[in-house]
């Protein structure tokens, strides 16, 4: 019989949610229904600032919870309306994924700390968002991972696998949001997922378009396209750490925030505006070309989804970088580009009511599959 589940994401991008209502049916999937809130200037302004130390944070972390659980609320209310209208109204819901805004990411261990462990931090109100809706909620995804020695992120692949995966072929699956995170999905099903965080996806260009423009983001990246890259800005932008660190890996707004951008741009103060965006976009491109490159050369297919899925210059600078494969967009494959992260969790909350691993410890680097999710029932 087919089960009914709602995957909520609030991402990186800070944009707002996005929710579809999934129907499965043994391993297939449709969507049935979809919407989207998105969140004013003022609460986006907020969500950034508790990416950092601030005053009086615990009590406005609590507070931006408790505004995300009535977010949530909102677009699950959206999309039963929308099946209840149509000629289908017998669904019932088993549950909603709900994966929360992450303000903190800090996976390492570290010896200086009393538990040796990491954490995650994802602000929401599953207890609230459960009240609101009369229905299960599953949220915490990434916390049991951490605690089993995984970083936490990316969660994806598993999904990926799921509804991406080709017979004898290797396809790799990029996810353009906040940050960019790739999954390689190997010819041979016995082989492992590799799956890892590539640097930042839209986060920054984003941050730079706003601050310049006032515009939330590149439309169609026309106002990169309209500037050159700058050599020696983009050396100076890759010669950070973190991509060279070999997976598994996770980062996000902890590491590639507009502070650490505005650190890297003295000394380019003359330079324009659009020649700062056209570098930054060849910097999430070139990043991600490199990923594939050193550990999916046998890929003949790339999958992109994510908001980044809409930034035409994006788009051409993967397809430049990457000759040899055919670069698509996830719409030509079964999902479109913005449902695909809440479809994830939708299939995350299924597992997690199932008591079925949802993790991929080739992908995460914990210990082993582990059940994920907290639940709070209907």
């Amino acid at each position: 019989m087919a089960e009914y589940y709602i995957g909520l994401m609030s991402g990186t991008s800070l944009d707002g949610v996005d929710g579809v209502l999934v129907e499965f049916s043994g391993a297939k999937l449709r969507i049935l229904a979809r919407s989207s809130h998105a969140f004013d200037a003022q609460f986006r302004t907020e969500l950034l600032a508790l990416n950092s130390p601030s005053d009086n944070e615990l009590h406005r972390a609590a507070q931006a919870g408790n505004q995300i659980a009535a977010a949530y609320a909102q677009v699950v209310n959206q999309l039963l309306g929308q099946v209840a209208s149509s000629a289908n109204n017998t669904i019932k819901v088993s549950a909603i994924g709900a994966h929360g805004q992450t303000v903190r990411h800090q996976p390492h261990r570290t010896s200086s700390e009393a538990s040796g462990a990491g954490y995650t931090l994802q602000l929401n109100n599953p207890a609230l968002l459960a009240e609101l809706t009369g229905l299960t909620v599953v949220a915490d995804f990434r916390s049991r991972d951490i605690a089993a020695g995984g970083q936490g992120a990316p969660l994806v692949p598993a999904f990926h696998r799921h509804v991406f995966a080709q017979a004898n072929t290797m396809v790799s699956v990029l996810n353009l949001g906040g940050i960019a995170n790739v999954t390689v999905l190997p010819a041979n099903p016995d082989k492992p997922v590799l799956g890892f965080d590539c640097g930042p996806g839209n986060a920054l260009m984003d941050a730079w378009c706003q601050q310049q423009t006032g515009q939330s983001f590149d439309t169609g990246g026309a106002w990169a396209a309209s500037g050159q890259c700058l050599p020696e800005l983009l050396a100076l932008l890759r010669d950070e750490p973190y991509f060279n660190q070999a997976p598994p890996k996770s980062t996000g707004r902890d590491l590639f925030s507009l502070t650490w951008l505005q650190n890297k741009l003295q000394g380019f103060a003359s330079a324009r505006g659009q020649d700062i965006q056209a570098t930054l976009t060849e910097l999430t491109a070139s990043a991600c070309v490199d990923c594939i490159n050193n550990y999916a050369k046998e890929s003949k297919l790339l999958v992109v989804c994510g908001g980044g899925a809409f930034n035409t210059e994006l788009l051409r600078r993967l397809q430049a970088g990457l000759p040899q494969l055919q670069v698509d967009t996830s719409d030509r494959h079964g999902l479109p580009a913005l449902d695909v992260e809440a479809a994830a969790f939708a299939w995350l909350a299924r597992q997690a009511i199932q008591r079925q691993p949802g993790n991929l410890p080739s992908a995460t680097g914990a210990a082993g599959p582990r059940v994920l999710g907290a639940i709070y029932p209907a």
